[in-house]
């Protein structure tokens, strides 16, 4: 079976659109990711973006990214995008990742966690007026846009509102993250918030 060509899908989705543009809620993991992905939707819809992120374990990382969020947007695009910050309880991170804790990364507990966000960004989308909703986490390398995509189309399907298919990483998508963090000095973490992830990160004992 061929694979989904998911920035295909997402262009012919573009290309149906006529009059007023969609509105669109973008989840948003941090402002590094949220760089490459605004560049590609503001000019086919009106997006606002959503900012909802138990996964991340400590605050102090929590409320650093949120304002990197902010102050991008603000520097970029002023008023001309929205954000939105969603409830903060690490809580319902841990609680979803139970029996899960040492799985490896790309494993049960991302889809678990892809799961969790996806599904708070279908559930604001539909109950806000929101024509469709999609996901900044494609543009990262390491991970799984078909396994992202299915997720959305499900929790979207679920909820009633459409899914934007995509692989923002596509097109040279992270190489242009990268690329804008740091024209803009923006603070890029090496692990995606959880703590699991962070001591997969951490050097082992004598490692420099």
């Amino acid at each position: 079976m061929n694979k989904i060509n998911y920035d295909a899908e997402m262009k012919k989705t573009v290309e149906s659109f006529s009059g007023e543009k969609p509105k669109l809620l973008l989840h948003a993991c941090c402002a590094p990711c949220s760089s490459a992905v605004l560049e590609r939707l503001v000019g086919d819809f009106s997006v606002d973006v959503f900012y909802f992120n138990p996964n991340i374990t400590e605050s102090e990382e929590y409320n650093m990214r949120l304002g990197e969020e902010r102050r991008y947007i603000k520097e970029v695009y002023g008023d001309a995008v929205g954000i939105i910050a969603g409830r903060y309880r690490s809580v319902e991170f841990f609680e979803i990742a139970e029996g899960c804790e040492k799985e490896p990364e790309g494993g049960k507990r991302c889809e678990k966690c892809f799961y969790l966000r996806l599904t708070e960004t279908a559930k604001y989308a539909k109950e806000n007026g929101y024509d469709y909703f999609c996901t900044t986490l494609t543009v990262s390398p390491h991970k799984n846009a078909e396994l992202i995509n299915a997720i959305g189309a499900e929790v979207g399907e679920k909820y009633g509102v459409k899914f934007l298919p995509s692989d923002f990483k596509k097109q040279g998508g992270f190489l242009r993250s990268v690329k804008l963090s740091e024209e803009h000095g923006l603070y890029r973490q090496n692990y995606c918030g959880c703590i699991y992830s962070k001591y997969a990160h951490l050097p082992s004992e004598g490692e420099n």
